[in-house]
């Protein structure tokens, strides 16, 4: 019998199949790539034209690609398309041409401090071509006449994203944001798209109370498309989440939301803090990745950001070094794992109100006390049906009890169960 692989082996997997596809804003390998998410969950396609007004910006023109290089006198590719998706300046426009070395370094780009790295650069939104390169190989290139093509494509076409949904007890719902924009980088974002994904598959089994949307956009430009098309129903998302960098062996980091104190923010510290694992807590800055979007004033939703190492907080980011071999099964299980906690925390935090508030109640009675009889922890069990008893007063929550106790937010939640079934509160 085949040993079982983990949900950290299986988002790897997944992490591996995305590597090679050229993605960018728009175009063909953003489409291959939700082709690929949409085999692990349904998704919604959504196709944008170029033109279409989105809050403050215009979608662009599609680009696509299909081959380019840098080649020698002697026909040989000493800077190729077809070996990495990183070669080439994002959007670059077509160009055939030979040049001398001299003329072509204009459009050269590489990383000195790291002369082994390829660089991730683009020109999103002004016509202009390139190529990255390690400086190593720069420095190896002989003066001389070389040949440059790109053989691509900016064509009115499409902006494309997707979602999935949850479907909840309510309405009311919680956003998990993901950008698909980037090409061969593994950590940034392939292993946010991998942890997304999975979540999604792991809440569809079981019966979560808020609904829970998840967005596939490409970055900035995706999100404010998503904005503007949503803009009158936005009211509804409660929380979210913007995952990225998901993979790599750092600490977690969890940025908070414009607010400051949004619910999310709140259940993300507690999580963290409770699990003892290795993290940090970070303010809201308007810089980052698409939590600046959902958190721009006109919005201020409750959306925080989730990540190991954050962005530009490595040296490998927006390298070719942010490989296969920077993110693993393990990072990415964990960080799938925080993203587990913390929504089953967010999906049992109610307010509930104490339907006998005069005095202790007789718990004894009602059998309350029996129910924990031989756990280890009684102690602690019956501790949090006092808690929860006195801040039921319709103003705290569950996570309220639980940072005022002391006690953990699983045995609070477990005690409000057995006081509604004893139709001692109510939500």
């Amino acid at each position: 019998m085949a040993p079982m692989t983990t949900a950290g082996e299986e988002m790897y997997a997944l992490v591996e199949r995305l590597y090679p596809l050229c993605r960018s804003i728009t175009g063909d390998g953003v489409r291959a790539t939700l082709e690929i998410v949409g085999e692990y969950v349904p998704l919604q396609v959504h196709e944008v034209p170029t033109g279409t007004q989105v809050l403050d910006w215009t979608v662009p023109q599609e680009w696509n690609i299909r081959d380019a290089y840098v080649a020698d006198s002697a026909g040989n590719r000493v800077v190729d398309f077809a070996a990495s998706s990183l070669h080439v300046l994002g959007y670059s426009v077509p160009v055939s041409a030979t040049m001398p070395l001299a003329e072509l370094r204009g459009h050269l780009h590489t990383l000195p401090d790291h002369p082994a790295w390829v660089p991730y650069r683009t020109s999103y939104y002004k016509p202009e071509w390139g190529f990255c390169l390690a400086q190593e190989t720069l420095d190896a290139l002989p003066d001389g006449e070389y040949e440059v093509r790109i053989d691509s494509t900016l064509a009115d076409g499409h902006l494309t994203y997707a979602e999935h949904v949850v479907p909840g007890q309510v309405a009311d719902e919680v956003i998990v944001s993901c950008h698909v924009c980037h090409p061969s980088l593994a950590n940034d974002n392939l292993a946010g798209i991998a942890v997304a994904t999975f979540l999604a598959r792991a809440l569809a089994q079981e019966t979560p109370y808020y609904t829970y949307r998840f967005i596939y956009p490409p970055g900035t430009i995706g999100a404010i498309t998503w904005l503007a098309r949503n803009a009158e129903r936005v009211e509804q998302v409660k929380h979210g989440l913007v995952l990225a960098c998901a993979g790599d062996p750092g600490r977690l980091t969890y940025k908070q939301s414009r607010r400051g104190d949004a619910e999310i923010d709140r259940v993300l510290r507690h999580v963290l803090t409770a699990s003892e694992r290795p993290h940090r807590i970070t303010g809201f800055t308007p810089y980052g990745y698409d939590e600046r979007q959902f958190c721009s004033p006109g919005f201020n939703l409750g959306v925080g950001s989730l990540t190991r190492t954050p962005y530009a907080g490595y040296p490998e980011y927006h390298t070719s070094a942010d490989n296969l071999d920077f993110v693993s099964p393990a990072a990415m299980a964990d960080t799938l794992a925080v993203c587990r906690e913390a929504f089953a925390v967010l999906d049992r935090n109610r307010r509930y109100l104490n339907l006998s508030p005069y005095g202790e109640p007789q718990l004894g009675r009602r059998g309350l006390y029996d129910a924990l009889g031989g756990r280890s922890d009684t102690k602690q069990a019956q501790m949090a049906m006092l808690w929860v008893l006195n801040l039921s007063d319709g103003e705290h929550t569950l996570l309220d009890v639980a940072e005022r106790s002391g006690l953990p937010f699983d045995t609070v939640a477990a005690a409000a169960d057995a006081l509604c079934g004893a139709e001692l509160i109510k939500a």
